[in-house]
């Protein structure tokens, strides 16, 4: 698990493999009945933590502004992850599905303690951040956020997906 800062407000990440009950998990989710809150994320199309933290900024200078585009902060932070503009397909692809292995959770302005409840619902084995960098599913990514070959030649795979993130509601 690691904990980042976002002006001001902590969020607490964690990556697991082998997830065994992701379809309990989203039943939960769906159901409004998870507890703690948290953000689970399809974590095959996460480069690196950066994106992520993008989203989270965005996430929460829409709360600040009262603008939340969904109903919770949490399913907020998956849909400005998408880069899309819409909330159905931006669950479905960068939320986790009911055969989900591989999922980044995320939760905003947790203790220790509530992240170890979020840690005891998941069946999975948690592995280091770092493991992004290597797991990350590059094709899957390029398509998803269209990123060209060109466009990589001159920017990583982060920072155009960052971009994609910032510049959504321009768009």
């Amino acid at each position: 698990m690691k904990v980042c800062d976002i002006d001001g407000t902590p969020l607490s990440l964690a990556l697991f493999t082998d997830v065994t009950n992701a379809k309990e998990l989203l039943d939960l989710m769906q159901a409004g009945t998870l507890e703690p809150e948290v953000a689970f994320l399809n974590a095959s199309l996460i480069p690196e933590v950066f994106p992520v933290l993008a989203a989270a900024h965005k996430t929460l200078l829409a709360k600040s502004r009262d603008s939340l585009t969904t109903r919770t902060l949490h399913s907020e932070l998956v849909y400005n992850y998408s880069g899309s503009k819409h909330i159905t397909e931006s669950f479905k692809k960068c939320g986790i599905s009911e055969s989900s292995t591989y999922i980044l959770v995320a939760r905003f302005g947790t203790s220790v303690d509530e992240m170890k409840a979020v840690e005891k619902l998941i069946n999975g084995k948690e592995i280091d951040l770092e493991e992004l960098v290597v797991r990350a599913n590059q094709a899957q990514i390029q398509k998803h956020y269209k990123i060209t070959g060109p466009e990589l030649g001159i920017s990583s795979l982060a920072d155009a997906i960052v971009c994609r993130i910032a510049a959504r509601d321009a768009l």
